[in-house]
């Protein structure tokens, strides 16, 4: 019999699963998660996160998609705090100039760029070679979400999120990749829960993941013997810009967030979380309770996790998330 730990209970798998009050069960277990932003009620310690090995980054030319916000931004500070050579990118030249300002003395190069556009991507990695000569690490990070129905929803909409979403990682790690396969390097996609459970309201982002971690997979095994580690990112419920910058049915901007986003992990905790995996060179890192269990229940109770799911989304048949 094989047992999946939550906390202090065990669940059962294959026909040992639970017959009786199932759906009783995991409905508390999904509901106070997801409305704890991610962070269990029930028997579980958040540990303080540090960063295990920042000797790994010390050095290394790093470049961050979409690093003048959110987990990019966080991402671009703390490896600027261990030493290591930056390159950022970003649509807004008012936020990477004010980048600028607060990491003064430090190796830090910002160009603004639309990494939906490949001629954007090709220029921004031709400078970080220019500036730096080469490419350690590439954490494509820059990403877009949406929030709408689809049949109400412009097709405009998911063309964009799939352009920054795919499209956009596709682009830097093609004009970065020689360089990486040089330096024995590492690259990273992040992705979302969305990549293994699609989630209504965000069709079009759920697709943009699902394709992401395809070719990522794809990309990994391509590589498997080049001492490249290629490795995808599932932050789970994160505090960031990204639910205000999401695109509504006619691409626009929604600019508010139907989360809590107080209760949901940091930027920073989470930015911790990615470079400790990085540095470990993992295959692929799943945060939060509510993205752990996510995946598992999509897996062996798919079924379920569709009404869950759907009734965490929606009241009264209206989508509110």
């Amino acid at each position: 019999m094989h047992y999946f730990v939550f906390g202090s209970a065990k669940i059962g798998v294959g026909p040992f699963a639970p017959k009786k009050n199932s759906g009783t069960f995991f409905n508390s277990l999904f509901e106070n998660s997801l409305t704890n932003g991610g962070r269990s009620s029930a028997n579980f310690a958040i540990p303080m996160v540090s960063l295990n090995n920042p000797a790994y980054f010390s050095n290394k030319v790093v470049v961050v998609t979409g690093g003048s916000d959110g987990i990019g931004k966080a991402l671009v500070e703390l490896l600027l705090s261990v030493g290591a050579r930056v390159a950022t990118c970003g649509r807004n030249s008012d936020k990477l100039y004010q980048l600028q300002v607060e990491n003064p003395g430090r190796e830090l190069h910002t160009t603004v760029c639309d990494v939906s556009n490949e001629n954007d991507c090709r220029l921004f990695m031709a400078s970080v070679i220019k500036n730096f000569g080469t490419v350690d690490v590439l954490i494509n990070n820059a990403g877009i979400s949406m929030r709408a129905e689809f049949k109400e929803t412009s097709l405009d909409t998911i063309r964009q999120v799939m352009d920054i979403n795919f499209w956009g990682v596709l682009y830097c790690t093609k004009y970065a990749l020689p360089h990486i396969m040089q330096s024995k390097g590492d690259i990273i996609g992040v992705s979302s829960i969305a990549g293994y459970r699609g989630l209504p309201g965000r069709s079009g982002y759920s697709a943009s993941k699902w394709a992401l971690q395809g070719w990522l997979e794809a990309l990994r095994t391509e590589l498997l013997d080049s001492g490249v580690n290629v490795m995808w990112v599932c932050p789970g419920f994160t505090a960031s810009n990204i639910r205000n910058a999401a695109l509504n049915k006619d691409a626009a901007a929604q600019g508010e967030s139907p989360m809590d986003e107080k209760s949901m992990m940091s930027s920073e905790e989470c930015a911790m979380h990615i470079l400790n995996a990085v540095a470990q060179r993992k295959r692929t890192l799943v945060l939060t309770f509510t993205g752990k269990r996510t995946v598992f229940m999509n897996k062996f109770f798919p079924s379920l996790a569709d009404k869950l799911v759907r009734k965490f989304f929606y009241k009264d048949g209206v989508l509110i998330k």
